[in-house]
């Protein structure tokens, strides 16, 4: 469903308008917070090519990471489901978790305790100032929906995500799941 007002836990979908700009070009971003001060969000279908290993050797493990955003890229942040197993987790909405205590994590991970259907990772974030996403929401470079997908949204699939929303929104954006990311490649 799509909505106009963005509120914690929503999803901004880019605008096929957006093109060139590198951060934002077909993303999907979840919003963790959205109040009078600014918002804050992670790209959720913009994957790096470094895992959790790369990023932190003693984690014996190949998650992927994604770029959240172009705040803070030498940040490590995530998102999860499982509260109960990490503690000092911030609810963004519908069962979706933000931060906690990442020593947990490394332990749950080393243990097997947890996997990449529970939590995903990012270098940096998406941020706003104040009005800075309403003037980009009056400028139509955003779509702001649901996040229908709930808690499982960490699960989905990156690759064609943009794709789909695109589809699922149809009309004039129909022809825009086809193009090419780069037009001069059209």
């Amino acid at each position: 469903m799509v909505t106009t007002t963005p509120k914690k836990g929503t999803l901004l979908i880019a605008e096929p308008s957006i093109i060139g700009d590198m951060s934002f070009n077909r993303s999907i971003v979840l919003l963790a917070d959205h109040n009078s001060e600014g918002s804050i969000g992670f790209i959720l279908n913009k994957p790096l090519d470094y895992t959790i290993q790369d990023l932190i050797p003693e984690i014996k493990a190949s998650f992927k990471i994604y770029n959240g955003g172009p705040v803070e890229q030498d940040n490590l942040y995530f998102i999860h489901k499982i509260p109960e197993l990490i503690p000092g987790s911030v609810e963004i909405s519908l069962g979706i978790y933000w931060g906690g205590d990442f020593n947990k994590v490394a332990e749950l991970i080393a243990n097997n305790k947890i996997s990449e259907k529970n939590i995903r990772f990012f270098l940096g974030y998406s941020g706003w100032d104040a009005n800075q996403l309403n003037n980009e929401l009056k400028s139509n470079s955003w779509i702001v929906t649901e996040n229908v997908y709930k808690k499982s949204i960490i699960e989905k699939s990156y690759e064609s995500f943009w794709k789909e929303k695109m589809l699922e929104f149809g009309g004039e954006y129909s022809i825009w799941s086809n193009a090419p990311e780069n037009p001069s490649f059209n």
